[in-house]
């Protein structure tokens, strides 16, 4: 067969193999479809697929094949995190600056110090540390993992909860963006070369005044126009950040966050997200699978994925109910609150995507803080129903 019927085959089993398992085992409850397609991508990655069946791995996804599909998996991620950032609302959380700084800080802060302890932790033993990492740089990217909030899939599960639109719900999105903008701040501050400090500088004075031109640009542009043009200046975005020496993902997010969501209707930004969910993402989801590995051993990576887990799920729950503590909430309000931002998943992978590219963290360490979001985001769900049926209860 050619390299394009190989590649094919490739992306009918990208696309087939995780809807067939959501909509056969029923498992958008505890699993929604994003969360499946990351289980998906690991099954059918070397340490699972590759291992069972090394001849049939070796002949989909051969290099040319995994080379197209890497492609397809930067464009898209790429332009998910361009409209994560072009969605995030900082008005709002300056209006409620008080609450909203309060809680976010208590939920960052404290489940990063938490993550941080236990990388500090696991990194007494070899195995986790990349080739161009160091002590320091990995035990703030792994505290980092555990804190974030995944705003898209936040935003997913609040509507499958009936609570997106509600009070609670817009609460809960003000705090999740805040601690959105930081994740990228951080990912910033992991990745500064001190040898080429020089380009990140002139990358950052340049981009501040193409920011100021587009936004001038983007005001007299009508509306079909603000899409194409918002492509080609991500485009440009990304290659000046990665040419600076900072991951191509950080211009993606700065590439958004410097327009307005006004300027686009919001019926389109809500469709171009779902199509990307549902048309390309998936290949992001299967060229991380990919990267996993066990080679320090399985039991050892679960361990450290158990361990993240815990630090992630105890850290985000004690910030938020300090901050509880502190704003006077209602009884079971920061329960309820702490569970829905310890959501990972897609956000996270990301961010850990990032970390593997640079060679700061280890195939074994994506592994874990993989296997972490996935499970930190299965958990929501389930726990949260019954506590906003009781607080519920608790209104009336």
């Amino acid at each position: 067969m050619g390299t394009s019927e190989i590649f094919l085959i490739a992306l009918t089993i990208i696309l087939a193999v995780p809807y067939l398992a959501w909509r056969l085992l029923r498992t958008d409850y505890w699993a929604p479809l994003v969360v499946v397609q990351i289980v998906g991508g690991i099954l059918l990655g070397p340490g699972v697929l590759g291992a069972a069946f090394p001849e049939y791995y070796a002949f989909v996804f051969n290099p040319q094949v995994i080379g197209s599909l890497n492609g397809i998996a930067w464009w898209a991620v790429m332009m998910f995190v361009f409209v994560a950032g072009l969605e995030l609302d900082i008005s709002d959380a300056w209006a409620n600056r008080r609450e909203t700084t309060i809680t976010a800080s208590c939920a960052l802060i404290t489940p990063l110090v938490f993550g941080a302890a236990a990388a500090a932790l696991l990194l007494q033993t070899p195995g986790w540390i990349g080739p161009n990492g160091n002590f320091g740089q990995v035990v703030l990217g792994i505290g980092m993992a555990c804190a974030v909030t995944a705003l898209p899939i936040l935003v997913l599960l609040m509507e499958k909860l009936g609570i997106f639109r509600q009070p609670l719900g817009q609460r809960i999105l003000r705090y999740a963006s805040l601690d959105d903008v930081a994740i990228w701040g951080v990912l910033a501050l992991i990745l500064v070369d001190w040898e080429r400090v020089g380009r990140q500088l002139i990358f950052l004075a340049l981009f501040l005044l193409a920011a100021w031109a587009v936004r001038a640009l983007f005001r007299r542009l009508e509306d079909n126009d603000r899409w194409y043009v918002s492509l080609v200046w991500l485009a440009a975005v990304g290659f000046a950040a990665d040419w600076s020496g900072l991951h191509f993902m950080v211009g993606a997010f700065l590439a958004g966050a410097v327009l307005d969501a006004h300027w686009f209707a919001r019926d389109r930004l809500d469709d171009f997200r779902q199509f990307l969910l549902l048309a390309v993402m998936p290949v992001f989801f299967l060229s991380t699978g990919l990267r996993t590995q066990w080679d320090v051993g399985g039991v050892a990576v679960f361990g450290a994925a158990f361990l993240f887990l815990a630090a992630s799920v105890a850290g985000k729950l004690a910030g938020v109910q300090l901050a509880g503590h502190l704003l006077g909430w209602a009884k079971g309000e920061a329960s309820i609150i702490g569970w829905l931002l310890q959501t990972k998943a897609l956000i996270m992978i990301i961010f850990v995507n990032v970390l593997l590219d640079k060679g700061i963290v280890t195939n074994e360490t994506f592994t874990a803080l993989l296997l972490m979001a996935v499970l930190s985001t299965m958990l929501t769900v389930p726990v949260v129903t019954p506590k906003l049926k009781q607080l519920a209860l608790s209104y009336k």
